[in-house]
């Protein structure tokens, strides 16, 4: 039997408020750029999707690199050497403005992988104006990633919910401006979301910047550019920490964002229904990934109190709200799969084809839900390793391999469409739910058996 208690589960859902609300502001920065792009065209929307295919991989990787800074500086922040904080900051932001303009000049490059696939003319036209846009935002991402990892790190994290509603608040009336032509400027249609969201990128970063400078929690840590020079050894530390991390987001995103690329040739009404799923499963989401990483925090409590008993309850507990949870998003996905892809196009054969796949996405719902939490725990209990290989499995050989035989070939049965890639989802997450639930319920005996000394030594070294 699973363990529960009110107060572990009260606890939980109390810590994934703040978080929920952050995660779901941000995701809807994407929803809002499809749904708004929907309204001009198929095309446009499909020339959305394509071009998000490529540059979310590359922003969330990036993001997941720079996520180093966080330990390190939460370890200064822990020992009270304000000095040292600033000066790894600034490490941290050399490194991301070098790591910025070297994605930037990629990202010039980007049309020789187009041309290799086949892709209708206008879909690439506009896929390619679209992350020619977009490109432009990876400094300021740069340096909103780098201040977020500084407040994080000593502590203050609402501070990243409250610049998120900035940048939604940028968003629409950038949209629209863009997308339609508006105040003067021409109208893009799609390939305006990415202008768009360049300025919502620059909007974050100064509001985060102004933040920085005046707030009363960062006194200790204004930069004086003139007392730090670069340093190649601080450098290279930040890279050896953050690049497991960037390629498990990789792998993470991946599974998603590579099936437009795939069913591109198919035509922009097959991809249009794919991206209307998609965006609407990143959204609800939130709400699972929000009680594992509340789990999380709450593991890493219990780990620090040596409260195996409660350690057991917490997860327990987060386990089975998320289980509840998930089961509530896929009757609400079933029942109203029509109204939801109807906010996004009025194509009937994007509605059509939407409805259906939204059908598949219902199966994977509970599955997901434990491979979050289960995941988030093990991050709590600093057992990250495994966690990377078997997303790499659960995802790509499994996942997204069945998903191509399904969707392309006729070796198992006739060849499905967007609707395979989906199945093989449901299967890659399903296998990584249980890989990771064998995994944490070793973790915990490990733990019975030798302490919670066992933790400590699966941790990877900060030094």
């Amino acid at each position: 039997m699973v363990p529960f208690s009110r107060f572990e589960a009260k606890t939980i859902l109390k810590l994934s408020g703040p978080i929920v609300i952050a995660q779901l502001t941000q995701t809807m920065m994407y929803v809002v750029d499809t749904l708004m792009a929907g309204q001009v065209g198929v095309v446009d929307m499909a020339a959305v999707a394509v071009g998000s295919a490529l540059w979310l991989p590359i922003l969330l990787t990036f993001q997941g690199l720079l996520l180093a800074l966080t330990p390190i500086i939460a370890q200064h922040f822990g020992s009270g050497q304000p000095k040292a904080i600033v000066s790894d900051l600034y490490q941290g932001a050399l490194l991301a403005l070098g790591l910025s303009a070297l994605i930037f000049i990629g990202m010039q490059f980007i049309h020789i992988p187009f041309n290799l696939m086949d892709i209708d003319g206008e879909l690439k036209v506009k896929a390619l104006a679209y992350l020619g846009y977009v490109a432009y935002g990876i400094f300021p991402a740069a340096g909103y990633m780098v201040l977020r990892n500084l407040f994080e790190g000593i502590g203050y994290t609402k501070a990243a919910m409250w610049i998120s509603f900035i940048g939604i608040l940028v968003n629409i009336p950038a949209n629209y401006v863009f997308i339609y032509g508006k105040l003067g400027m021409p109208a893009l249609g799609g390939p305006g979301c990415g202008l768009a969201t360049s300025f919502v990128f620059v909007a974050m970063f100064l509001a985060m910047l102004i933040y920085a400078a005046f707030g009363k929690r960062t006194t200790a840590y204004r930069l004086s550019l003139h007392s730090y020079k670069p340093n190649l050894a601080a450098i290279s530390r930040i890279l050896a920490l953050g690049t497991p991390i960037a390629f498990a987001m990789f792998f993470e995103v991946t599974l998603f964002t590579c099936i437009p690329l795939m069913i591109a040739h198919l035509g922009p009404d097959v991809v249009a229904a794919h991206q209307i799923a998609s965006n609407f499963c990143a959204m609800v989401f939130m709400l699972p990934l929000s009680i594992g990483l509340a789990t999380t925090i709450r593991v890493g409590h219990l780990v620090g109190s040596k409260d195996l008993p409660e350690l057991r309850t917490a997860i327990g507990s987060a386990m089975v709200i998320g289980i509840g949870m998930a089961m509530l998003i896929a009757c609400f996905t079933f029942l109203l799969r029509d109204q939801v892809a109807s906010l996004y196009s009025k194509d009937p054969e994007v509605l059509a084809l939407a409805a259906a796949i939204l059908v598949l996405a219902c199966f994977y719902q509970i599955s997901d839900a434990i491979q979050v939490i289960c995941s988030c725990a093990l991050r709590g209990l600093k057992h990250t390793k495994p966690i990377f290989y078997i997303t790499f499995i659960a995802y790509w050989p499994i996942g997204f391999g069945t998903g191509s035989i399904l969707g392309l070939t006729d070796f198992i049965v006739p060849r499905m469409g967007a609707a395979g890639f989906w199945v093989g989802i449901v299967i890659g997450l399903s296998v990584a739910a249980l890989l990771l639930a064998i995994l944490l319920l070793k973790q915990l005996k490990r733990i019975e058996h030798d302490g919670f000394e066992a933790v400590a030594d699966s941790s990877p070294s900060m030094h």
